[in-house]
């Protein structure tokens, strides 16, 4: 498996563990009000981010450019800001509004790149021999 196929998978699993822990502490309090902070580390983090890795395991030869760490570093910085200033946000820190922006406007930057990354090169996705 390619390395950034494989940092994705791993960072991935981290944003679940912080997302499952939200929910609990959610459902323990009876306090929803950082569903939002939830949502997107379930989703942002630990799906989207599980997508980028099985791209780049079945597209080996487009994980090796350079650009595909620098759209990893660029989506999951833009996503590990935007998830705790969320939730401080969601938590009543109105001077948190500008990191979410911010933070939102990086992870866009990350999705852009790995559209520009799908759309460029080699279109073939690599399956496994038949046997």
């Amino acid at each position: 498996m390619p390395r950034i196929a494989h940092l994705y998978f791993r960072t991935a699993i981290i944003f679940l563990i912080i997302g499952i822990c939200m929910g609990l502490k959610m459902a323990i309090s009876q306090d929803h009000s950082v569903i939002g902070a939830h949502a997107h580390a379930n989703l942002l983090g630990w799906v989207t981010m599980a997508i980028f890795g099985g791209y780049y395991a079945l597209n080996p030869e487009k994980a090796e450019r350079r650009i595909a760490v620098v759209q990893y570093a660029v989506y999951t910085s833009g996503v590990t800001l935007m998830v705790p200033s969320l939730y401080l946000m969601l938590m009543g820190n109105e001077a948190m509004e500008p990191v979410v922006a911010i933070a939102s406007l990086i992870t866009f930057a990350g999705v852009l790149m790995f559209a520009f990354i799908i759309y460029t090169g080699s279109t073939a996705a690599r399956t496994a021999p038949a046997e």
